[in-house]
């Protein structure tokens, strides 16, 4: 194997660069020599979940930058932001009760952002299947009790970010559109495919026109056996939340970069978000996507790959509940006058890559597909229109016409632990993770080639 690789790399370097050639050690030196999976480990072991605004993140910036700074970057730099500061409080905790007094434990995560129940909350609880259906209610089914909002999310797409985004209004409006009838808090079912016991967390919003009441997620096991006792009479729900929110706090983005040899000032931006929920380790949601993407510009340097444009990795802090980084990133950049010419993000989990979206025009497009046969040996098959990645959006609008690049995963399993406990590094598979470094460095390789 070291002879064929030496091989093959001395052909690179005799002959010229040699796309599918250079794309085959990039492969190699990722699945072979690659540091991905022990980088996830540390990342998920040594700093832990890392919600913006906590000291774990903060952790999670020192350990950025070290790492980065091991690897002998030409550039390693923090970018200071102001992100949102919520805290959880004590372990919530949740009982059902029915009308014969039987209690029964609940797995409840409060929703990001919520208030707390300034201690015990004691309720009945009124069930409704969607949010449609909760509008449609009048506030005489709702006022001074929870709302038990039970909407899955639909088995029916292949896609499952598809059910998700279908789904997502349940978790961001629900405590809203509950309140304005009187409800004094709300409980949702997790927005997850499995029927497990993990609740799920994720962002929420307030609207200041309405009261402010606690938002919650229970499981999707606990949804299923709470709708089914409801259909045999009444039931109450205790409930205890001692969240916080304080004012913003500092914070970073952590950057790293190649610099062009033709065109430094024109910038290929590629990255994931360092910030994750308080549940588990973040290991899916981002920590894969920002190791992709470390590993991918680790890679290119290793390969001793001489850019064009300057190539820039960067961990965004605070995609999960505000985006500062991403919005700060673009307006920093605009205002330094850069010239940013593409952007990749990796934000789906660890899982098997697929190939990429692109928010783009029909050339855009056409330049993505034009890459197929060079990644098709690596099963790389998926060259759509579609979503870039929260973090790089706001680029859209500072620089007109840029091309957004999302990587695309296997998607069957991302629901399964997204912002939930089970999203711990255990359930990363090596080689998947190592694929999708791969599949990141190439499309980086090629765009700085090809733009």
């Amino acid at each position: 194997m070291k002879q064929f690789l030496a091989y093959l790399f001395f052909c690179f370097t005799l002959h010229g660069q040699n796309d599918s050639t250079f794309l085959r050690l990039i492969h190699d030196e990722a699945l072979v020599k690659g540091h991905a999976h022990h980088n996830l480990r540390s990342l998920c072991k040594d700093v832990g979940s890392r919600l913006s605004g906590s000291a774990s993140a903060e952790m999670a910036v020192v350990w950025s930058e070290n790492k980065m700074k091991s690897y002998g970057f030409d550039k390693v730099y923090l970018q200071e932001i102001m992100v949102p500061h919520w805290e959880r409080g004590t372990q919530e905790g949740a009982w059902s009760r029915d009308e014969k007094g039987n209690i029964r434990k609940l797995n409840i995560l409060a929703l990001g952002g919520s208030i707390s129940t300034n201690g015990k909350l004691n309720a009945s609880i009124v069930e409704f299947s969607s949010l449609a259906q909760l509008k449609e209610a009048s506030p005489a089914q709702i006022k001074g009790k929870i709302v038990f909002l039970n909407e899955p999310m639909s088995q029916a797409f292949i896609q499952t970010f598809k059910a998700y985004g279908a789904c997502y209004p349940i978790r961001g409006d629900g405590a809203v559109e509950a309140s304005k009838k009187g409800a004094v808090a709300i409980v949702i079912r997790s927005l997850a495919i499995p029927l497990d016991d993990f609740p799920h967390t994720g962002s929420m919003r307030y609207d200041e026109s309405v009261a402010k009441i606690p938002a919650a997620a229970l499981s999707t096991n606990d949804c299923e056996w709470l709708s089914k006792e409801l259909k045999s009479g009444k039931m109450t729900l205790t409930m205890e939340m001692n969240c916080q929110n304080f004012p913003d706090i500092k914070s970073y983005n952590i950057i790293c970069e190649m610099t062009g040899t033709e065109k430094p000032k024109d910038i290929i931006t590629f990255g994931g978000h360092i910030d994750s929920w308080d549940a588990g380790e973040g290991a899916h949601d981002d920590g894969a996507g920002v190791i992709h993407n470390l590993e991918a510009i680790r890679i290119l340097q290793s390969l001793k790959y001489k850019p064009k444009h300057t190539l820039r990795c960067v961990f965004f802090m605070n995609e999960e509940n505000g985006n500062k980084g991403g919005l700060t990133y673009a307006s920093w950049a605009k205002e330094r006058g850069e010239n940013q010419i593409a952007a990749i993000e990796s934000d789906r989990g660890g899982f098997s890559p697929r190939g990429f979206d692109v928010d783009g025009n029909d050339e855009q497009l056409q330049l993505l597909r034009s890459f197929n046969t060079l990644f098709k040996p690596y099963d790389l098959l998926h060259f759509e229109k579609g979503f870039g990645g929260v973090d790089i959006t706001p680029l859209k609008n500072v620089y007109e016409g840029i091309p957004l690049f999302g990587l695309v995963t296997d998607s069957q399993r991302y629901f399964d632990f997204h912002h939930a406990e089970s999203d711990v590094f255990e359930n990363v598979n090596k080689r998947e993770l190592e694929l999708g470094a791969a599949a990141v460095a190439s499309l980086v390789y090629l765009l700085d080639k090809n733009l």
